[in-house]
């Protein structure tokens, strides 16, 4: 990414020296290479392909009407989470870091601003906190997921400091867009019945 502001050229020059600072102290715990083996683990946990593939057997799966309305209302706001961090990489067009040459990334992702995997974990986490709460026992396990995940991808050297934040703040806005926009139950319905090409019986 190439800018002609001092003070923009200033805050990235700072969150790249910021992003090393992190990496390089990590690196020197002693347990950093298991650390790294769990963050390649989390970095597939929150995928994209993953998630989407694993929501919608997830619908085919669990086949319930009491489910429809909270299915269909997470996987429009996966989908406009594709659709935001995608768009946004494409006209940053910030480089990854250069550890981060090892990934097999294609379009717009092979960018960094912002982080798709932050906006994903915190708009995971917003949704099964506010918009469909889960029991107060998983709020703690979600949490320190999504927060691993962000920190996962400066530990993988996927990101920098900026991209993570931006990407959190974004999750988090995704989510009250959904809430904002929730789909109604007989709305969902259709949609169901739509993409499984039957009719979903609304009645009980």
């Amino acid at each position: 990414m190439k800018t002609s502001s001092p003070a923009l050229k200033y805050l990235l020059e700072k969150d790249v020296q910021l992003s090393k600072h992190f990496v390089i102290a990590v690196s020197n715990l002693s347990f950093f290479k298991s650390l790294r083996i769990h963050s390649r683990f989390l970095e597939i946990s929150c995928d994209g392909i993953a998630w989407f593939v694993s929501w919608i057997a997830f619908i085919w799966l669990f086949s319930s009407k009491g489910l429809y309305q909270m299915q269909v209302n997470m996987l429009l706001g996966l989908i406009l989470d594709v659709v935001i961090v995608a768009v946004l990489k494409a006209l940053v067009r910030r480089r990854r870091p250069v550890a981060s040459k090892d990934m097999l990334t294609i379009g717009p992702d092979k960018f960094s601003f912002p982080s798709g995997h932050a906006s994903r974990a915190f708009y995971v986490l917003l949704f099964f906190t506010k918009l469909y709460p889960l029991h107060i026992i998983f709020l703690l396990p979600v949490t320190a997921w999504a927060v691993s995940v962000a920190i996962s991808r400066l530990i993988l050297q996927r990101h920098f400091v900026l991209d993570i934040c931006a990407g959190a703040v974004i999750g988090i806005l995704e989510g009250l867009i959904i809430g904002l926009l929730w789909v109604s139950e007989e709305t969902a319905f259709s949609i169901v019945g739509f993409l499984s090409e039957e009719n979903v019986d609304t009645s009980e």
